[in-house]
C-alpha cells in the first residue's frame, strides 16, 4: 500500500512530529509512505525523514500555504498513491479539491480543538464541503472530536469522525542521555517545545520568567516559526541573554527534554499536547495551561495554570524549584502518565484506517 502524507511543513511541532513518527514506523512495517510539503524548508525533521529513504515532495520553499497553484501539483503527485492523508488546514482543503475526479481515498487528522477560521461563517461552509470529501476524519483526542462535532453541527460528515489518541516512543525519551555540557551548573532549566505561532503563547512564558529570581533560571525555547523574531525582540526588552536561549529546530528533542528540569506548555489551545507527553516521558514535571487538549493529558499528573496567567505560572515554577519532595512526586506522576500514550497503540489505529475498504 502506498500512502502520501501531506502537511504544510516539517517545522518543530506536534503535527509535524506525528507525521515523522507515522511515516518512519509504517515504512519499517512494509508500507510505502512518502511526504508532500507546501513549504519544503530543510529542517531537522526534513533531514531525519530524508536520511531514512523517504521521498519528500516540496511544492515550494516559502511559508505561503494557500497558493492555488499547489492544487495541480498535488493532483499529479496524488495519482501515484492509494491513500492520501492530510494534516493542517490548507493541505486538507487543497487535497480535497485536487481529488475531484481522482477518487483517491482521503483521510485527514484533526490536530486542534479550535482555530481562528472556525469563527468565520463563510469558512464554515467551505469546511463542511471539505470534510465531506474525507472517508475518515481522525481526531487526536476525545475533546478534539467533541469540539469538531459541535463545529460541524450534525453535518453528515460527523459519522466519519473517530479518535486515535496521539502517542510517542516513550522508550526513546526514557533512554535519552542528559547533555551535561549544555546545562548551566547554577540554573534551573525551563523548556518549551513548540512552533512560534499565536497558538503557543510564548509571551506568557517569557512574562513568567520576568517574575522569577534573576540568575536562578534559564529558559530554553525549541522550535521555529513566523513569530520567532517577534518573541526574540520581546525577550530582549527585559531578559538578559543568559536568561533565555532560542535553540531553533532540533532533532534531539528527547535529549533536550532529559537535560531540562521543568517542561512548560503555555498554549491558548491544543488538540492533544504531544510536547506535554514528551516532557512526561523524559521524567520531568510538566506545567501546562488549563485548556482543552492539555487538560486531559496533564490533569492529576502534572500542574495546570490559567491561560495567560504569568503570575500563576511563575508561582508553580517556584514551588517546584523550592520543594524537592513536591518536584519528585510530580515528576513520578508524569512518568507514569506518559505510559498511557505509547505509540504502538496509535500506529495500529492508523493501520486499521488505511486498510479499511
Amino acid at each position: 500500500m502506498r500512502v502520501l502524507q501531506i502537511i504544510t511543513s516539517l517545522m518543530i511541532g506536534g503535527a509535524e512530529h506525528l507525521v515523522v513518527q507515522i511515516t518512519q514506523m509504517l515504512r519499517n512495517q512494509g508500507y510505502e509512505v512518502d511526504v508532500c510539503l507546501f513549504d519544503g524548508e530543510e529542517t531537522a525533521f526534513y533531514r531525519e525523514l530524508e536520511s531514512s529513504g523517504c521521498t519528500i515532495y516540496s511544492l515550494s520553499k516559502k511559508r505561503f500555504f494557500y497558493n492555488p497553484g499547489y492544487i495541480l501539483k498535488l493532483r499529479r503527485i496524488m495519482k501515484g498513491y492509494d491513500v492520501i492523508h492530510t494534516h493542517n488546514s490548507s493541505p486538507q482543503l487543497f487535497a480535497a479539491i485536487a481529488n475531484v475526479g481522482l477518487k483517491k481515498r482521503l483521510v485527514t487528522t484533526e490536530h486542534n480543538t479550535d482555530n481562528r477560521k472556525r469563527k468565520n461563517p463563510l469558512l464554515r461552509v467551505i469546511d463542511r464541503w471539505m470534510y465531506e470529501r474525507y472517508e475518515k476524519i481522525i481526531c487526536i483526542s476525545p475533546k478534539t472530536e467533541e469540539r469538531l462535532r459541535i463545529y460541524l453541527k450534525n453535518n453528515n460528515t460527523s459519522i466519519r469522525l473517530i479518535t486515535i489518541s496521539n502517542g510517542i516512543d516513550v522508550t526513546s525519551f526514557q533512554k535519552a542521555q542528559v547533555a551535561y555540557d549544555i546545562h548551566p551548573t547554577d540554573r534551573i532549566v525551563i523548556t518549551m517545545v513548540g512552533a512560534f505561532r499565536v497558538q503557543k503563547d510564548h509571551k506568557t512564558l517569557i512574562d513568567a520568567m520576568n517574575r522569577l529570581p534573576r540568575a536562578k533560571f534559564q529558559l530554553w525555547l525549541i522550535g521555529d516559526g513566523d513569530l520567532r523574531d517577534k518573541m526574540q525582540d520581546y525577550a530582549k526588552q527585559t531578559l538578559h541573554k543568559k536568561d533565555i536561549i532560542f535553540w531553533g529546530n532540533r532533532a534531539d528533542i528527547p535529549q533536550m527534554l532529559r537535560t531540562s528540569d521543568i517542561v512548560v506548555l503555555s498554549s491558548h489551545w491544543e488538540g492533544f499536547g504531544l510536547a506535554a507527553v514528551e516532557g512526561m516521558a523524559a521524567g520531568k514535571p510538566v506545567i501546562a495551561s488549563d485548556v482543552d487538549g492539555l487538560r486531559e493529558v496533564v490533569k492529576d499528573a502534572g500542574l495546570l495554570f490559567h491561560p495567560e496567567d504569568a503570575g500563576e505560572l511563575a508561582s508553580l515554577i517556584m514551588h517546584l524549584s523550592k520543594d524537592a519532595s513536591f518536584y519528585e512526586q510530580t515528576a513520578m506522576q508524569c512518568r507514569k502518565r506518559a505510559l498511557n500514550y505509547d505509540i504502538s497503540k496509535m500506529i495500529e489505529g492508523y493501520k486499521n484506517v488505511y486498510e479499511q475498504k
